[in-house]
């Protein structure tokens, strides 16, 4: 098991990124999955916009793709962030720059688990889910 954090042309570090990934494979394990090799790439709305176009053939900027590689409970993906996109994510809705981070890197993580947010109650539910990790991460850092 193997989480990686890749920067693709942008100048945001993620801090305590040791403490995250921790966090992160404890996430999956409560979502009693097994942790696998993920990578977490932060990029800028061009690139996640190309990607986006490519691959889910959507037209529009989004501050986190999944792509699940998942292999029977054993989670296994990629993460696409736009540190662009989560930059007015945090202006317009007044947070913190890195909660909004750890918000989409913990968003992506459950996607992979197997949570959708096609539609309302899907999403209420994962939003939910995704704000008590989010909760619990912030005591820790």
């Amino acid at each position: 098991m193997n989480i990686r954090i890749y920067y693709d042309e942008v100048k945001f570090r993620l801090r305590d990124s040791g403490k995250v990934k921790r966090f992160l494979e404890e996430v999956i394990v409560a979502e009693k999955k097994r942790p696998g090799d993920l990578s977490f790439i932060f990029t800028n709305d061009n690139k996640l916009l190309g990607i986006n176009k490519r691959f889910l053939e959507h037209d529009y900027y989004t501050d986190v793709i999944s792509f699940s590689y998942n292999e029977g409970r054993v989670i296994k993906g990629e993460v696409y962030i736009s540190i662009d996109t989560v930059r007015r994510n945090a202006s317009f809705y007044g947070s913190a720059q890195i909660d909004e981070v750890l918000r989409v890197m913990i968003h992506g993580t459950l996607h992979l688990c197997g949570y959708g947010d096609t539609d309302e109650e899907e999403l209420n539910k994962m939003e939910e889910i995704q704000e008590m990790y989010l909760r619990e991460l912030r005591r820790i850092l």
